[in-house]
C-alpha cells in the first residue's frame, strides 16, 4: 500500500495539471488566450482600497491580482485577490458581467491572475470589497498551489521554489523588503566613501540556484565537494 500511494498521488496531480492545460487550450480556441495580454491598467492596489474606504466608497477602481480563494454561489460568487500589497475580496455577479463571462469565470482556478473593474462597497459582514463589473483573465496558472491549510512548509522546497513561497506565505515578502533596504543603505554608505563594489564567485557546501545544474568542484585541502 505504501509503495502505491506516491504513484497514485502523482497520477492524480498529473490529471489536475492536464485539466488546467485543457482549459487553456479551450480559451485559446475561443480567441481568449490570456498569455497574449501584456498590459492591464491598474488604478489602485488592495491595501489602498481597504485603507481609504471612506473616500473610495462607490467609486470605480481597477485592480489585478491572483485568485487565492473562490466561492461559487449560483448566480453570484465571491473571490479573494492577492496583489503585491495584500488581499481584497471581490463580488462577481452573473447579471453584471454577463452570462458568457460568468460561465468562463466559474472555470477559473486558484492561482489564475485576473483584472477586475468595479465599484467599492462593504458586504453585510463589513468587509471592504469590489463589486465587479468587468473581469479579465490575465494569466492562466498551469501549476497547483499548495493547499490552504498546510501550505508550503518544507524548508528546502521553500528555498528552491521562492516564487511559490512568496505566493502562499506573504510574510516572507517582509523579510525580502527588509534585506533590500539594508543592502541599499549599506551600498549607499560605502558608495559615498568611494568604495567600489565587485562581484566574485562564491563556493558553498550546498548547491544553490533553484533547479539549475550547479557547477561542482572539489576542495583538495578539506577533501569535500563544493558548488559554485
Amino acid at each position: 500500500m505504501e509503495n502505491n500511494k506516491p504513484e497514485s498521488q502523482i497520477e492524480n496531480l498529473s490529471e489536475v495539471l492536464q485539466v488546467r492545460r485543457d482549459k487553456l487550450s479551450e480559451l485559446q480556441k475561443m480567441g481568449r488566450d490570456p498569455f497574449k495580454i501584456s498590459k492591464y491598467d491598474v488604478t489602485h492596489h488592495s491595501n489602498e482600497v481597504v485603507d481609504n474606504y471612506d473616500s473610495l466608497e462607490g467609486q470605480k477602481v481597477s485592480l489585478a491580482g491572483r485568485i487565492m480563494s473562490k466561492r461559487i454561489m449560483g448566480k453570484a460568487s465571491f473571490m479573494h485577490l492577492q496583489d503585491q500589497n495584500g488581499r481584497i475580496q471581490a463580488y462577481v455577479k452573473r447579471d453584471d458581467i454577463g452570462v458568457d463571462e460568468y460561465k468562463l469565470f466559474k472555470t477559473y482556478d486558484i492561482g489564475d491572475i485576473v483584472g477586475i473593474e468595479g465599484f467599492v462597497f462593504k458586504t453585510k459582514t463589513e468587509e471592504v470589497s469590489v463589486h465587479v463589473e468587468k473581469l479579465v483573465l490575465l494569466s492562466k496558472s498551469l501549476q497547483v498551489l499548495p493547499e490552504k491549510y498546510h501550505g508550503l512548509k518544507d524548508v528546502d522546497l521553500r528555498y528552491r521554489q521562492r516564487y511559490v513561497d512568496l505566493i502562499v506565505n506573504p510574510e516572507v515578502k517582509d523579510a525580502f523588503l527588509t534585506r533590500t533596504k539594508a543592502l541599499k543603505a549599506l551600498r549607499s554608505y560605502l558608495d559615498e566613501r568611494g568604495f567600489l563594489e565587485v562581484e566574485t564567485p562564491i563556493l558553498n557546501t550546498i548547491a544553490g540556484g533553484a533547479n539549475a545544474r550547479p557547477f561542482i568542484t572539489h576542495h583538495n585541502t578539506l577533501d569535500i565537494p563544493m558548488y559554485l
